[in-house]
């Protein structure tokens, strides 16, 4: 039967369990803990001991605040000590007279200069993980430890446990941050470096071979050709790692000026034909308004189009079709490049701007490429103030479009709030 006491303090405690949701850190929420369990068994202090494993001890994470400095690097020995035991065997424990138990660490008495007269301890456990121990010591009165304060303090052993438990989750996503934040810092020093240690000498390749080119046989041709044509295609390579690179660090320059969507992309796709006509893929356009100027770079926003072209021709089986439709949408313009290809799985949308990224695995790889032209399409439009994104279906197609702002001038004054 529920004495009178235990059903008052336990209608009690979900009022201060809900106090702690007030609390802005874990320690605060912990010493918050401590000062219940202190009030609700009439205890003169409370601890939180939590598992170490590099020393293999306990250590103090929550006491009364006089003696945080003191006990802050304080190890307690699981052999040599009541709270040690409690944690090993996953018990708890009430000692109505620690002078009397052997396990009892005089250590931290001496150091805090009080004595423990009586004790007790329950383990922290959580997700079928014992975590620490909760403990409080020496009940008011002289009175003995009771049955109802273990009950009260497992249920904030409990609470305490959770408490730790997610602390000990934030620590760990914190330092996996950390470390992609520090892999991410290498990759882009290493970017960088390599990007400018290969354009001197790829310079001078391309530069001796289109020279060469010219004073050798028609019969040597080809394969002057062939070194030129993937010597230009590691120019690009280079070129689209340092341009994604120089937006990431915030470096990355534009030169505006007035240009023509329409003119820009009847350029590029002609630019394709020759790509389309070998893969047997039909390549078109749809201009559906001819007056739409943008103040952009015209170089790049023609690299940014051609990487969507290059990207749906790419992956568009032989007698496919990618067409690339111009249009005006409430102050912007917008431009899309619809395909029906091979599609990208649901899983993998959220990722295909990436830098890197492929939809296909090394080892399964049918297509080529880096996986840097939707990086740098995605990079140009936002260095623009525009928009990129895609749809697709998985064995249906897909739809690349992005939005850029129109001159103000040709934007009607009812538009105007859609930019600002």
């Amino acid at each position: 039967m529920i004495s009178s006491e235990k059903a008052s303090k336990l209608e009690f405690l979900p009022a201060v369990i809900r106090g702690f949701g007030s609390a802005s850190d874990t320690e605060e929420l912990l010493l918050r803990l401590t000062t219940a369990a202190i009030d609700l068994t009439g205890s003169a202090s409370a601890s939180v001991l939590e598992f170490d494993e590099s020393s293999n001890c306990l250590r103090f994470v929550a006491v009364p605040w006089f003696w945080r400095q003191l006990l802050k690097d304080f190890l307690v020995p699981m052999d040599k000590s009541i709270a040690g035991w409690v944690f090993a065997n996953n018990k708890l424990q009430i000692v109505q007279n620690v002078k009397k138990d052997p396990r009892h660490y005089t250590v931290v008495d001496q150091a805090t200069n009080f004595t423990t007269a009586s004790l007790l301890a329950v383990p922290m456990a959580y997700k079928g993980f014992t975590i620490g121990v909760l403990e409080v010591v020496n009940k008011g009165d002289n009175l003995h430890y009771t049955e109802d304060d273990a009950t009260i303090l497992e249920i904030l052993a409990l609470y305490a446990a959770m408490i730790l438990w997610n602390s000990s989750l934030e620590r760990q996503i914190q330092d996996i941050r950390n470390e992609f934040a520090e892999l991410d810092r290498m990759k882009s020093n290493f970017i960088a470096i390599t990007s400018h240690e290969l354009r001197t000498p790829l310079g001078l390749i391309l530069g001796h071979a289109t020279f060469l080119r010219e004073s050798v046989s028609d019969e040597n041709r080809e394969p002057m050709d062939t070194i030129i044509r993937n010597a230009t295609r590691l120019k690009e390579i280079i070129e689209s790692l340092t341009e994604v690179d120089n937006y990431e660090a915030g470096v990355a320059r534009i030169r505006q000026n007035s240009i023509s969507i329409p003119s820009i992309v009847r350029e590029v796709v002609s630019s394709f034909q020759d790509m389309a006509a070998i893969k047997n893929i039909t390549l078109q356009e749809d201009i559906r308004d001819e007056d739409l100027q943008v103040e952009a770079d015209a170089n790049k926003i023609t690299v940014a189009v051609s990487n969507l072209i290059r990207n749906a021709l790419t992956f568009t089986n032989g007698g496919g079709h990618v067409l690339v439709m111009v249009e005006s949408v409430t102050g912007h313009v917008q431009v899309s490049v619809q395909d029906d290809g091979i599609g990208i799985p649901a899983s993998d949308l959220g990722r295909v701007f990436d830098r890197f990224f492929q939809v296909e695995s090394h080892l399964t790889r049918r297509h080529t490429g880096m996986g840097l032209g939707l990086s740098v399409a995605k990079t140009t439009i936002e260095l623009h103030g525009g928009r990129i994104w895609v749809e697709s279906v998985e064995g249906k197609g897909s739809t690349f479009s992005f939005l850029l702002p129109l001159r103000p001038t040709q934007v009607k004054p009812a538009e105007k709030a859609f930019i600002t």
